[in-house]
């Protein structure tokens, strides 16, 4: 996946000094590229002859992401100097590079999508699964709700809505492009299901991670004390209890799924589930 990244960066020559490297200096920063490992996951499962052509969903995904996190760390959001171990790009430029590069990468992630050796008719079906939970009743939906009820107090119903809308859809996108890409329809939705309260436990546990230091995290932490988050509204023991409760939903429903399935997204998701607990 790296070597794909690598040879599928955002070319756009022009005079303009740097930005080019700009739009892909925090793809090249690194990342857990956990989305894409997910969506690789499920094909690996079912047709491993399909994984090469699945790689350009699985950078759509992580181009997707990458948009989000630049967008997330600007001073008009989180206002965050680091981000993968590297400064924000607009700590490295300036505001107006990172909010062009982030269009860019959203906008790209669909180019990415169309030029993939696959039917029309899966493409097609792929770009409507990234764009609805990416989109405005998606990822952008949680976002908005994030940044307008800062210092407003949500109750836990409400602080679940904004996360399966910022963080978890993109996450349960990620799975269901997978069924999707190997033909498993049938598999899609309980996927979908599956990934949907994973992502809800990967933000309680990012929310955690929150607390603490920045070296090791690789990202500004502290920046949440405004915000509506698991451990603010629960507080750090609460928020590890509901942590290790959808950690052992989510296991019981992995040993569900058949041996193929089980097997790839336990190698991944065995890294995932309790790292609160680390």
């Amino acid at each position: 996946m790296e070597e794909f990244i690598k040879n599928n960066l955002i070319k756009a020559e022009s005079f303009h000094p740097y930005y080019e490297k700009a739009l892909n200096e925090m793809l090249l920063a690194g990342g857990k590229r956990f989305r894409p490992k997910l969506l690789l996951s499920v094909v690996k499962a079912y047709n491993p002859i399909l994984l090469e052509n699945a790689k350009y969903a699985a950078f759509a995904l992580e181009l997707i992401h990458t948009y989000s996190l630049i967008h997330d760390d600007l001073p008009a959001m989180d206002n965050a100097d680091l981000r993968r171990g590297h400064p924000t790009l607009h700590k490295t430029y300036d505001e107006v590079t990172a909010i062009l590069v982030g269009d860019a990468l959203n906008t790209y992630a669909f180019e990415v999508l169309s030029k993939a050796p696959m039917h029309n008719d899966v493409k097609i079906e792929l770009i409507k699964i990234l764009a609805q939970n990416a989109g405005p009743a998606g990822m952008v939906l949680g976002q908005a709700i994030d940044c307008y009820f800062e210092d407003k107090k949500l109750n836990l119903e409400e602080l679940k809505t904004l996360h399966l809308n910022k963080t978890a859809k993109l996450i349960a996108a990620s799975l269901q492009m997978g069924a999707v890409i190997v033909n498993k329809p049938e598999l899609a939705q309980k996927l979908y299901d599956f990934g949907l309260k994973l992502g809800l436990l990967f933000q309680i546990q990012d929310d955690l991670l929150d607390l603490l230091d920045s070296e090791e995290t690789g990202k500004t932490t502290g920046v949440d004390t405004n915000k509506n988050t698991f451990v603010t509204l629960l507080g750090e023991e609460e928020a590890k209890k509901e942590a290790d409760k959808l950690a052992s939903e989510l296991s019981n429903e992995l040993d569900s799924f058949d041996e193929n399935l089980k097997t790839e997204l336990k190698k991944l998701l065995d890294n995932y589930l309790f790292r609160h607990k680390r």
